[in-house]
């Protein structure tokens, strides 16, 4: 079987311009060698806060590339050049704006200044594109939250079955399927 493809965007000026180490995408990474036990390639890019930019590498990673999952990192505060929730409602035929109301609500729980946070996700066609925050510790913590939903998610928009290790991270899906 072919292993999943699944993108890993970091988003940020500095990363892109080697000026801070891409801690964040790779966050993601060790995060998804954690929880999945289907194999999968991940298929990675660091990129600057330009919204056509952003916008074309999820298309391509989408449309190109075939990535069942994206996750992105950064660019989704209030600054000038947080664009990334634009992006990806740009590039996306459906919003799913649950995934950002329980990431904002658990990162509540941490620190006042979540409400600051605009990630979102949404589907372009058999993909599922999910905003993170910048922070590696803020990655883990809002990914754990929405997981669950996410190998189901994929189910139903027509991606590969997604499984993971239920003592690491238990996911749902009806018992139907």
């Amino acid at each position: 079987m072919t292993p999943a493809k699944i993108g890993v965007l970091n988003i940020s000026d500095r990363a892109a311009a080697g000026i801070y180490a891409d801690e964040p995408g790779q966050a993601c990474v060790a995060l998804l060698r954690e929880w999945l036990t289907s194999a999968f390639e991940p298929v990675y890019a660091v990129i600057p806060d330009e919204q056509a930019q952003i916008e074309a590498e999820l298309i391509r990673l989408a449309d190109h590339e075939y990535c069942a999952l994206i996750v992105t990192t950064g660019g989704t505060g209030p600054t000038a050049r947080d664009v990334t929730p634009e992006a990806t409602a740009a590039v996306c035929e459906k919003m799913l704006p649950g995934f950002g109301e329980l990431m904002r609500a658990k990162s509540l729980q941490y620190v006042p200044t979540a409400i600051l946070s605009r990630q979102t996700a949404g589907t372009r066609g058999s993909t599922l594109i999910v905003n993170l925050p910048g922070r590696p510790k803020a990655i883990r913590e809002n990914l754990e939250v929405v997981f669950p939903a996410i190998p189901y998610c994929i189910d139903l928009i027509g991606g590969p079955r997604l499984e993971t290790d239920p003592t690491k991270m238990p996911v749902f899906r009806p018992k139907s399927n």
